[in-house]
């Protein structure tokens, strides 16, 4: 059961609303949306303002329909586009579950890349046939362009028999005017969910009958056909002495969400439920464990339940009744009446809450209390659960905010800069990650396990296209037998270090002992990756078949994963365009040239430029010099870019696209400086770099900078050619 919550909190975000207790058909509207369905338009598009009736229509109207229909209920979090992509393929995934186990990997993969999603989105759904209709509800909490940017493109992609419902309480940032003339939109607007004078007297049930028809039309009139207006004056009339009298003083417009709701519904209410509403007020879903914990009482069940039956504000959100919600206005009412009268008690009631979902292993909903009560200590704490289990799942914006919300407290504790640091490599900043790398080593407790931060040492290492410094760090994992006690991630960049190096036989047994732990550890991309740099040592080596052979087995996994589309395979294709026949190499190469412009490393991009562009050229395509060109100029950004210039030298060179030979006698570029030689006469010793810093009173960024520049003036990659080079010139 404590497993489970978070998955059964999840759930409710994935079903639409439970019908209130008095529903009222509203015929002309299911009809306004069964003719966009029997149009075959692809968005119905439901925008009003709070209130006004629109989720329950469009729940009511599904309900009907005989097609199966995907539920989405956003939450604030959900402008991260990995999880709202991700939440997505859940939604539909619940009706197929096929579905969501091939798709799930994309989102992950492209970190909700629209561009890669949505693609795969469409054709997945293109092969079903099945029709479908996808309803995106509170669509206003969006506020990221690329999910705007995408939703739009799956509208204009969207086959057939998939309708997307949004309901929004502003107009999403489409181009609506376009769509319209295309007949590719049909809308339902607020004057459209006004109330009518049946429909109000179905939804005020026995206490219409109170009223004369001349005040249900008056009320009609005030609301003007406002559903929760209409609600909230029923709630009153019911104790009303004289119906018609009330009309007549009643206010319907919004303001009686501050006012007259909080003196007609709250004052009349006991003081037991009163208290129980408002300490509620911090929570964004109720159950009746959640509410006694929160509350600290008891009987929460049966209250929610009791609760819920009398006041159609409160909302079921599955059939069982074991989740609710308040309606958006109830619970902006509750939260200001718990502003106004004990603020000093709200953050017990998130410390409450956060304490319960912890207790739950909902490490997330107690993050966001914790955060949300003014426990910074309390949130970092979770944080090394949390951080690592949002960047698996390619949420890097929700980290991003949670680390925000820490703020500057965030650079004294390891976890967090740890967690900054991998936010800025994955969107390419690598000064910034080297920047957050060093504060985590800084402010890290004696007790530390400062292997924790070598994969992403070794990452931003040659993210930045320093080889030489990726290759010291992995050769020190291996020399103090780090790998086998740390997780897949150290292991692959271990391997890619040895690469992109040129070791591969240093590389291999690394590699195949990340495939083998990425299995047992269920890490589908780095299991991908470990596979990719094989092929790539492969080729590096000369041997094309096997290059052939590791790159098609990466990407038969990479596929199976659901991984095809991750910035990681790039490589992978232009590894197989290389050894491949003239038709399949040029489809590679187009694959290869899409991801990695996507998403990739210096190394990462400079390699498949020129792979790509050697193949080009080798089949007469004067599309591949500009590639060649093209990576030239990636390459001379780089500090020490190991196999990845030396195989554009040799391209250069075979193609005449350089005069420089590939190999020649070693000569220096340019003179050492004093600083550097005084590196360089510790390079022969065993002292890692971090204890010739500690020789020379520098920091170990300064030797790491010092060692770079040594490699580029030598023209080697790695420590050992430094020397034996240093040694042919008579440095040493």
């Amino acid at each position: 059961m404590v497993a489970d919550l978070a998955m059964e909190t999840a759930a409710t975000k994935l079903r639409p609303p439970a019908s209130p207790t008095r529903l009222v058909e509203r015929t002309r509207l299911d009809a306004a949306l069964d003719q966009g369905i029997d149009r075959e338009v692809p968005l119905l598009l439901v925008s009003a303002p709070a209130g006004s009736g629109k989720s329950t229509l469009v729940a009511t109207w599904a309900a009907q329909r005989a097609e199966r229909t995907a539920w989405l209920q956003v939450e604030d979090g959900d402008s991260d586009p990995a999880r709202f992509w991700s939440s997505v393929v859940a939604a539909i995934g619940r009706l197929r579950p096929k579905f969501a186990a091939r798709l799930t990997p994309v989102v992950i993969g492209s970190q909700g890349d629209d561009r890669v999603v949505v693609t795969a989105i469409v054709n997945e759904l293109v092969d079903d046939g099945e029709p479908l209709i996808l309803v995106i509800d509170d669509y206003h909490l969006i506020d990221d362009a690329s999910v705007h940017r995408g939703v739009e493109r799956l509208v204009d992609l969207c086959p057939p028999h998939l309708t997307l419902v949004i309901i929004t309480r502003v107009d999403p940032p489409f181009r609506l005017g376009r769509m319209r003339v295309r007949g590719r939109i049909s809308e339902v607007r607020a004057h459209d969910l006004r109330f009518d004078t049946d429909e109000a007297s179905a939804l005020l049930g026995a206490v219409s009958a109170r009223l004369s028809p001349n005040a249900l039309d008056h009320l009609c009139a005030r609301t003007e056909g406002w559903a929760a207006g209409l609600v909230l004056a029923g709630l009153s009339m019911e104790r009303a002495p004289d119906p018609d009298k009330f009309v007549d003083a009643f206010r319907g417009d919004d303001q009686l969400v501050v006012g007259y709701l909080s003196d007609e519904l709250l004052s009349t209410m006991g003081a037991g439920d009163r208290q129980r509403l408002v300490e509620t007020a911090v929570l964004d879903r109720l159950t009746g464990r959640l509410v006694d914990a929160v509350t600290a009482s008891s009987g929460g069940p049966q209250w929610l339940t009791e609760i819920a039956d009398r006041n159609q504000l409160v909302i079921r959100l599955d059939s069982t009744g074991e989740w609710f919600r308040y309606h958006h206005l109830l619970r902006d009412l509750l939260s200001l009446e718990a502003r106004r009268a004990f603020p000093e008690r709200i953050p017990e009631l998130h410390a409450r809450a956060a304490a319960w979902f912890e207790s739950q292993a909902d490490h997330e909903q107690a993050v966001l209390h914790r955060l949300a009560g003014g426990d910074i200590p309390g949130a970092i704490s979770l944080m090394h659960i949390v951080a690592p289990r949002l960047i698996g799942r390619g949420q890097i914006a929700t980290v991003r905010r949670l680390l925000e919300q820490i703020g500057e407290v965030a650079e004294s504790s390891t976890v967090c800069a740890l967690s900054w640091g991998w936010c800025e490599y994955l969107e390419g900043r690598y000064a910034e990650s080297q920047r957050w790398l060093d504060t985590a080593l800084e402010v890290a407790p004696a007790d530390f396990d400062r292997t924790i931060t070598t994969p992403l040492s070794i990452n931003v290492a040659l993210g930045r296209g320093d080889v030489g410094s990726a290759l010291d760090t992995a050769r020190t994992m291996v020399a103090t037998d780090q790998l086998d006690s740390h997780p897949t991630e150290l292991s692959t960049a271990t391997g890619a270090a040895f690469v992109w190096a040129g070791s591969s036989d240093e590389a291999r047994p690394v590699l195949e002992s990340a495939i083998a732990k990425s299995k047992v550890e269920q890490r589908p991309a780095g299991q991908v990756l470990a596979l990719v740099y094989i092929a790539i040592a492969d080729l590096e080596d000369g041997n094309m078949a096997a290059a052939n052979q590791a790159a098609t087995k990466a990407l038969a996994t990479a596929e199976s994963f659901g991984l095809a589309a991750y910035h990681g395979v790039a490589q992978a294709y232009a590894v197989r365009a290389r050894t491949a026949d003239a038709e399949e190499a040029r489809a590679d190469v187009r694959q290869a040239l899409e991801i990695a412009r996507r998403a990739s490393t210096d190394l990462g991009l400079a390699y498949v430029l020129t792979a790509c562009g050697d193949t080009l050229m080798d089949l007469g395509d004067p599309a591949g010099e500009p590639l060649i060109s093209e990576a030239r100029g990636v390459i001379d950004r780089c500090v020490d870019p190991g196999i990845a210039g030396r195989y554009l030298a040799r391209v250069e060179s075979r193609h005449r696209l350089t005069q420089a030979p590939v190999e020649r006698t070693p000569a220096l570029v340019e003179p050492l400086t004093e600083r550097e030689l005084s590196v360089l006469r510790y390079l022969p010793t065993k002292l890692s770099l971090r204890q010739i810093a500690s020789e020379l009173y520098v920091s170990l960024n300064t030797v790491k900078t010092h060692c770079s520049a040594v490699y580029r003036k030598l023209g080697v990659s790695e420590r050992k050619s430094a020397v034996d080079t240093a040694r042919q010139l008579g440095l040493l």
